[in-house]
C-alpha cells in the first residue's frame, strides 16, 4: 500500500512542478495580472457605453491570449512553433470578434466592428503582456482608451462645422402657406 501511495504522491507533485521557483512564480502571477487588469480597464470602458463585450470578457480575453504565450515560452518552445501558437490565437479571437458583429438589413447597417476590434486589440495586448512586454501593453491600452474614449468626440467636433454649412437658417426666411392668396401687407 505505500508503494503505490508514494508513486501516486511522486506523478501528483511532478504534475505540479512547473513552477520551479519563485522567480517563475512571480513572472507568472505578474504578467497574467497586467493582462488580466489592462483587459479590464478596456473592459470598463466598453461596458459603461453598454458594449456587448464587457469587462469579464475583455480580461479573460487578455488573460488567456497572455496564458497562451506564457505556457508556449515555459514548455520551450522555438520562436518559429511560438509563431504557429500566435497565428492560432489571432484566427481564433477573429471568430470571437466576428460573433459580436451584427448586420442589418443593409450594407450600411453593421453593429458591433469596434467591439470586435476592441477584442481583437485586448488579445494582442494579453500576448504583450503574456511575452513579458508590460511597457508595450500598457501603452497600447492606453492608445485603445484613447480611440475608444477621445475619437468619438473629435468626430462630433469635426462634423458639427459640416452639419451647420447644411443646415438652412429659417430666421432669415419668410415662408407662408395659405389656403388662399397671401395678401399684401398693409402699408
Amino acid at each position: 500500500m505505500s508503494t503505490w501511495w508514494a508513486q501516486i504522491t511522486s506523478t501528483v507533485a511532478t504534475e505540479f512542478s512547473d513552477l520551479n521557483d519563485l522567480t517563475q512564480a512571480t513572472r507568472l502571477v505578474v504578467r497574467l495580472s497586467v493582462a488580466a487588469v489592462l483587459g479590464g480597464v478596456l473592459g470598463v470602458e466598453r461596458e459603461q457605453k453598454g458594449k456587448a463585450a464587457g469587462v469579464r470578457t475583455h480580461m479573460l480575453v487578455a488573460m488567456g491570449s497572455a496564458l497562451f504565450v506564457v505556457v508556449s515560452q515555459q514548455s520551450g518552445m522555438v520562436p518559429a512553433d511560438m509563431s504557429r501558437v500566435l497565428q492560432g490565437l489571432i484566427a481564433g479571437i477573429g471568430f470571437l470578434g466576428a460573433g459580436t458583429i451584427l448586420k442589418g438589413h443593409s450594407e450600411a447597417n453593421v453593429q458591433g466592428l469596434t467591439t470586435a476590434a476592441g477584442i481583437w486589440m485586448t488579445a494582442a495586448i494579453g500576448v504583450a503582456a503574456g511575452l513579458g512586454l508590460e511597457v508595450t501593453a500598457v501603452l497600447s491600452t492606453l492608445m485603445a482608451l484613447a480611440i475608444f474614449s477621445l475619437m468619438p468626440r473629435l468626430l462630433d467636433l469635426i462634423d458639427k462645422p459640416a452639419q451647420s454649412e447644411n443646415r438652412i437658417e429659417t430666421e432669415d426666411l419668410d415662408v407662408s402657406v395659405f389656403d388662399k392668396p397671401a395678401r399684401p401687407p398693409k402699408p
